[in-house]
């Protein structure tokens, strides 16, 4: 287990954990008519999306049809680029994170962010996992080495590092990088992991460990996951949700959405037809 130590937040109260059970599901974000303009450019329109805690949400469609720009919506990373305008609402935990009153800061220790590319920092194993707490705060040896751990374990890397905690980041597998991000982010304790496209850059065996980690981190966190692999959507998520031209055509339970669509523009893009 990644959680090791409390942390109170002044502004977002986490909920406590309910059973995994469809009827007593929370919702963790609420995305009500959210539009988003690059410039001139309409990348998101009217986007309409409730995400459940403890599942994981993937979200599919083609190149350039909004899925990454959501994803970083989520923790206000597209604030980054200038152009950038928003309208509608993004509740997390019924707050919305767009009011000016919503910190930044506070949001993100609560949501993590696994990027496409592993990017561990210049620095050993060890001090990649703890340079959050240390963030937070947290300066006891004894504390941050059992951060540590427990996040590598978390992260189903412990047993590959645990001898050379002390060696730089650097010389890991890409695999094994992503999965150090991974616990990386757990080591802040979030309620939410982001992940955009987070094995696109890893080989098949990689893949594998980091989705078998997916399904076993869900327990604990809410995961939303952008792919563009449609077979790994339908391995590891619990609801998917069809992005094209910057809307929502389609979000249900992942077996229907792969299974018996509802929209023919899903089908399509599912079998292949486009994209």
């Amino acid at each position: 287990m990644p959680v090791v130590t409390e942390k109170t937040n002044p502004n977002v109260k986490k909920e406590s954990k309910a059973p995994n059970s469809a009827e007593n599901k929370k919702v963790v974000y609420n995305t009500k008519d959210l539009n988003l303009w690059y410039g001139e450019g309409h990348a998101l329109k009217n986007i309409n999306l409730a995400i459940n805690e403890n599942e994981v949400t993937a979200i599919i469609g083609p190149s350039g049809c909004g899925k990454s720009t959501y994803i970083k919506t989520l923790n206000r990373m597209v604030e980054l680029v200038p152009s950038v305008k928003i309208s509608g609402e993004i509740l997390y935990r019924e707050r919305n994170i767009l009011d000016k009153s919503f910190k930044v800061e506070d949001l993100r220790t609560n949501v993590g962010m696994v990027f496409q590319k592993p990017n561990p920092f210049p620095k050993s194993i060890y001090e990649n996992v703890a340079y959050g707490p240390k963030i937070h705060g947290i300066r006891d040896k004894k504390i941050l080495d059992e951060i540590v751990e427990k996040s590598l374990r978390g992260a189903a890397i412990w047993d590959e590092v645990k001898d050379r905690l002390n060696q730089n980041a650097y010389g890991l597998s890409g695999g094994q990088q992503q999965r150090l991000c991974i616990a990386r982010c757990l080591a802040i304790e979030p309620d939410v992991i982001l992940m955009d496209e987070p094995t696109s850059a890893l080989d098949p065996i990689s893949t594998l460990k980091v989705e078998e980690l997916v399904q076993e981190l869900k327990e604990e966190f809410s995961i939303i996951i952008v792919t563009h692999n449609m077979q790994q959507a339908a391995r590891i998520s619990d609801k998917t949700a069809f992005f094209l031209n910057g809307e929502i055509i389609e979000f249900a339970d992942t077996d229907k959405i792969f299974s018996t669509p509802s929209d023919k523009r899903t089908e399509d893009y599912i079998t292949g037809r486009f994209g």
